[in-house]
């Protein structure tokens, strides 16, 4: 989808919480990034990313299944050009093994909302400025 020309990156958010859910769905839409699915669960996530052509997923790390590494490998199998960013909650004990598992960036879920808003803006960004394969 486009706004005035411009592309929106199409953004795929799974977290367990439905207000956080809610949250991050404004904080898309106020960013103009176009949610196209939510999930509160790893298995509806994996269903769904593919159908939707997801760019970006926003994914809660308490969501992953137990050996997180092989639940975003998965994930790269199915959707290789996708952009994981893992939301955590305990920043300074997950943040390594976020992009030990294969995470593209973290988030914390404490930072300030303008902090979030430059994470986002600027991972949607890069999607942007990838050649589109499809």
């Amino acid at each position: 989808m486009s706004l005035n020309g411009i592309h929106m990156t199409r953004v795929f958010i799974a977290d367990t919480r439905a207000e956080e859910r809610f949250a991050l769905n404004v904080m898309m839409r106020d960013l103009h990034l176009e949610v196209v699915g939510e999930a509160e669960d790893w298995e509806t996530t994996l269903a769904e990313v593919p159908a939707r052509k997801t760019e970006m997923l926003l994914v809660d790390w308490d969501l992953l299944p137990s050996s997180p590494s092989a639940a975003l490998d998965g994930l790269r199998k199915i959707c290789p050009a996708d952009m994981a960013i893992v939301l955590i909650s305990k920043f300074e004990a997950r943040q390594q093994a976020a992009l030990s598992a294969g995470a593209d960036t973290f988030i914390s879920k404490a930072e300030m909302h303008d902090r979030m808003t430059e994470h986002f803006l600027a991972a949607a960004a890069g999607i942007r400025s990838q050649p589109d394969l499809s």
